[in-house]
């Protein structure tokens, strides 16, 4: 036998098997139709007796498993439903002939059998039979119940007559060796006279009788007969059918403690109590026949109690069974369904931990090599019993197993739908939450749901949020299984509604990096904005009255929310710094990561970067460029990695620290780049503020000489420049300086604006040195140290001309003047500052 059934459950010694299996071309839809009806009916109450038939109907049936039917008779298929369609009578004769192939397939076990037609009429279907019945349709047969109830009767007359013919002791006769199939080989040759064969022949006999009686609805009988069995077999060390006689008198001890069954069905059984109390209120004498000469069962509830085991010697009884079924690798079958059993009977009574020693031994059970199905049949069942048990994690592992047999790489046709409702099951079990709210508890799921198609490929990432708790090299593993399923489907940010409509999130991957600070950068120095203010008026004071106030606000939501100091340009590129690192044992590729704003319209440039194994604080620059004006917030950023997309919302983001993420974008600003006709100085003459950029020229003049200037403007922006103002001030400048040190004439440059983009303009600037050096020594040491520095203030729009020269004197030492008559030439240097 190589194919367990999982299902079993040890109430079903006590049923009769019927196979109902379709004939010719029959449609599915109809067959199980007929099939439910006839299941229906899976408890017959014999007549004139106070006895209850249990049937077991399966519509697929391993033949070779049928070969145990003298081992255990609940295994024998005793009764053939077949169902077909025939529509003209020409098709009968051939129909009729498949309907005795069939039955020749399961013929050394049949006690009887039916053949349900449904289409023909005429000559042939007004004939009377008994083993064929015919329907004009599949909406016209409401005697279908009656005429399987007929059939059950029938097979209990052969099942009665059965048990009395072999439960007879008849003296003299030789009782035949019942043998499994690959005992027959070992037993060729054995002396058949000797006395350890003949008790060998009476135990296995003894134990089948038991059989049938429990089959017969005579659980006391079968109590005596598997007693005996018990004894014989022990006594000969026949393991195999001594474990099989165990077996069975835990089955008869379970049904009576257990009269609703462990198969976990509610409503699958009736409870055996009323039939037993009706029993024992209707006794029959001893070895009386009832009207129809069938054998009553003449048990009593004292001779019940005392060959029924207790519910702890039921369980001692089953670990003994199975000890002795694995003595034999060709019965792991046997082994595993008595470990299933056991456990069903322990989850009743509540007994978890000696339940999952059971489990963990039918796990390693060995069997032959299963086919994909077989395996998501064993860990689906494997998962029932333990969540049966209440091991719900370990249910949840076994479920996820299951599951990823599913998708298996050799099924040629996975099945993704089961894969994806097992691993749908599992969440409860690892505590796990499709709720994004419950993401701050720590029981969030990682689901990464890409496509209907393929949702259940996706939800094995449920793989990858348990192996991040593994080793490396397991998560090296399940990241390359990712990689190559989103290679087919990539992930996206799309909910997915399920049949039964449930809505699931997308959820991001908010821990491959990690983020922990978020900082928005301001514009480089060249384009900062600032507020135009006039030279010639008195600055306006713009700063706010103070208010005191002792709340402080410690939302981190308000601190996101604060708006930044600075300002952001429209058509400008914009900074935003994250501080992130890899947690992940190897290097971590991060594609297409990017900003996710809201307020105006944000053009967001993506960025690739790539980690190293257990990074640390990285810096990563993110920037993008606003495209309208108004309130700009850095909401989060999102990644592509392993191929899965993720948008990550710094509100779902805990300890991110930031200095805010909401500044104001202004309209785009001209930007203008100054050249000049004069060499670069070798070094600042004056350092300038952080506000201000500067350009350092110098030229070198003799008193009286005079020297252009020429100062190129070019528009390197988008908007036109309408306005030039130019100012001018000198400073560290000596006593006797007069005249116009610096001067120019702005007409026709002012007569080239509005300049427009990618236009120059130039004008020009006189620079003439005119100075008194009589009676002043110093003069010529300090101009030698300093010089004299022009600088232009800064330029912005609008811009207007204003000159405005100022004079800062330093007294001059007299005693020092006679020094000065050995120079005859000044150094000049020009700042120049623009913005």
């Amino acid at each position: 036998m190589s194919v367990p059934d999982y299902m079993q459950c040890a109430e079903d010694h006590q049923t009769l098997l019927v196979v109902v299996q379709p004939i010719g071309i029959v449609p599915e839809e109809s067959f199980f139709r007929i099939y439910k009806r006839i299941a229906a009916v899976s408890q017959v109450n014999v007549r004139d007796s106070q006895r209850v038939l249990y049937i077991r109907y399966r519509h697929h049936y391993p033949p070779e498993n049928n070969e145990w039917g003298d081992f255990q008779t609940h295994r024998k298929v005793v009764g053939l439903i077949t169902i077909t369609d025939c529509s003209s009578a020409k098709d009968w004769p051939q129909t009729f002939e498949k309907f005795h192939l069939q039955k020749e397939m399961y013929g050394s076990t049949l006690y009887d059998s039916r053949l349900f037609v449904f289409g023909l009429q005429g000559e042939i279907a007004e004939q009377p039979r008994t083993d064929v019945a015919f329907y004009p349709s599949y909406d016209e047969c409401e005697t279908v119940e009656k005429r399987i109830e007929d059939f059950i009767e029938s097979l209990f007359i052969v099942l009665e007559s059965k048990r009395l013919d072999r439960a007879t002791d008849k003296s003299g006769d030789k009782i035949p060796l019942l043998c499994v199939p690959f005992e027959k080989k070992d037993f060729v040759g054995l002396d058949t006279d000797s006395r350890h064969y003949k008790k060998r022949c009476q135990g296995r006999m003894r134990k089948h009788v038991g059989d049938l009686c429990l089959q017969a609805g005579m659980l006391q009988d079968s109590l005596v007969h598997y007693h005996m069995a018990v004894e014989l077999l022990r006594s000969v060390n026949d393991f195999l059918w001594l474990g099989a006689a165990l077996e069975g008198l835990c089955s008869a001890s379970v049904i009576y403690h257990y009269p609703g069954g462990t198969g976990g069905k509610v409503g699958s059984r009736r409870a055996q109590g009323g039939s037993l109390s009706a029993e024992a209120g209707n006794r029959h004498r001893p070895g009386a026949l009832t009207s129809n000469g069938i054998n009553a069962d003449t048990s009593a509830e004292i001779g019940r109690a005392k060959n029924c085991l207790s519910p702890e010697d039921i369980i001692d009884k089953y670990k003994e069974a199975i000890s002795y079924y694995g003595k034999y690798k060709n019965a792991g079958v046997i082994e595993l369904e008595a470990c299933v059993k056991a456990v069903r009977v322990l989850a009743i009574q509540k007994r978890s931990m000696e339940a999952s020693e059971f489990l963990q031994n039918a796990v390693y059970i060995n069997l032959r090599q299963l086919s994909e199905e077989e395996k998501i049949q064993r860990y689906s069942i494997l998962s029932e019993l333990y969540e049966r048990i209440g091991f719900h994690r370990k249910s949840a592992f076994f479920k996820r197993i299951a599951a990823m047999q599913c998708a298996a790489p050799s099924i040629p046709e996975p099945g993704w739908r089961a894969c994806y409702k097992l691993l749908l099951e599992t969440l409860p079990g690892y505590s796990l939450s499709l709720d994004p709210k419950d993401f701050s508890k720590g029981k969030f799921f990682f689901s990464f749901l890409f496509s209907p198609l393929v949702m259940a490929k996706c939800l094995s990432l449920v793989t990858l949020l348990m192996s991040f708790r593994s080793l490396p090299a397991k998560k090296k593993d399940v990241t390359q299984s990712l990689e190559s399923y989103t290679a087919k489907c990539p992930g996206t940010m799309e909910f997915i509604t399920l049949p039964d409509g449930l809505k699931l999130p997308p959820v991001p991957f908010t821990k491959l990096p990690i983020v922990r600070s978020v900082k928005l950068l301001n514009l480089p120095t060249s384009l900062r904005p600032h507020k135009m203010k006039s030279l010639l008026g008195q600055n306006v004071s713009t700063k706010s009255p103070f208010i005191y106030s002792p709340i402080i606000a410690h939302s981190r939501g308000e601190e996101r929310n604060k708006k930044i100091d600075f300002q952001w340009v429209q058509g400008d590129v914009c900074e935003v710094q994250l501080m992130v690192y890899n947690p992940m044992p190897f290097e971590l590729r991060v594609e297409n990561m990017g900003l996710l704003t809201t307020g105006v319209e944000f053009e967001s440039l993506p960025a690739a970067l790539s980690l190293p194994a257990e990074s640390g604080l990285y810096p990563v620059t993110l920037v993008g460029v606003p495209q309208t004006t108004g309130q700009i917030t850095v909401n989060g950023y999102h990644t592509s990695v392993f191929g899965v997309f993720s948008d990550c919302l710094l509100d779902n983001l805990p300890g991110v620290k930031t200095n805010g993420c909401t500044v104001e974008v202004i309209p785009a600003l001209p930007r203008l780049q100054i050249s000049t006709s004069l060499p670069r100085s070798a070094h600042t003459l004056q350092p300038s503020s952080g506000d201000e950029i500067s350009t350092n020229v110098s030229v070198q003049l003799y008193n009286g000489e005079t020297q252009q200037l020429i100062i190129k403007l070019e528009n390197i922006g988008t908007e036109p420049l309408e306005k030039l103002e130019v100012t001018a001030k000198t400073v560290n400048t000596k006593e006797k300086l007069y005249g116009d040190f610096l001067s120019w004439k702005l007409e026709d440059t002012l007569s080239q604006f509005p300049l427009k983009p990618g236009k120059i303009a130039t004008f020009t600037v006189n620079i003439k040195v005119k100075l008194d050096f009589s009676c002043q020594e110093n003069l010529l040491q300090d101009l030698s140290d300093d010089g004299i520095s022009v600088s232009g203030l800064p330029l912005s729009s609008p811009f207007r001309q204003v000159v405005k020269p100022r004079v800062e004197t330093k007294p001059m030492n007299p005693q020092e003047s006679s020094k000065v008559g050995d120079f005859s030439h000044v150094k000049v240097s020009g700042c120049y500052q623009n913005k």
